[in-house]
């Protein structure tokens, strides 16, 4: 009797060791998906905070594209009237427009606002096609003539160019 005793004394700790061990392995595995699960949040984490930042510093850059756009039709409108002023000979007119023009550009200038190129290769991101005109003096593909003028604020652009391209 005493043997049987002592066996089973002895295949008890067997037995409670290998549960341990299995025990420890399964620890061992929730540890490790539970590692993995936060680097993965945290890797989330930090993408959502670079792109909040990114889209913080964006809002700050274009602030000012709305009332940006709000002017160009200001600009417009100052423009033609110096033209007409300038057809009926109003020179005082003219100048005093002129003045006032020149300071609204130079204000828009001073916070990135700038006119797009009117000449040269057309180009669809800056430039509205309106017409195809046949030119002998412009190569094909090229502006011909500027309809209305468009700006661009910074990289974006704000009105595109509304020109006429040669057709040759």
């Amino acid at each position: 009797m005493q043997t049987d005793e002592n066996q089973e004394l002895e295949t008890a700790p067997k037995e409670s060791q290998a549960e341990a061990e299995v025990e420890q392995e399964n620890f061992e595995e929730k540890f490790k998906a539970l590692e993995s699960e936060y680097l993965r949040v945290y890797a989330d984490f930090e993408n959502v905070k670079k792109r909040l930042e990114r889209e913080k510093y964006q809002a700050l850059e274009y602030c000012y594209e709305e009332i940006a756009k709000d002017l160009l039709p200001v600009i417009d409108t100052l423009e033609k009237a110096l033209e007409i002023a300038k057809e009926a000979q109003q020179e005082a007119i003219g100048e005093g427009i002129k003045l006032t023009l020149d300071n609204l550009i130079k204000v828009v200038q001073k916070h990135g606002i700038e006119v797009i190129a009117q000449e040269g290769e057309f180009d669809p991101q800056l430039h509205d096609a309106i017409m195809q005109v046949p030119s002998e003096e412009v190569e094909e593909g090229h502006i011909v003539q500027t309809l209305q003028k468009g700006y661009k604020y910074k990289e974006r652009t704000l009105r595109p160019a509304m020109v006429s391209v040669a057709k040759n």
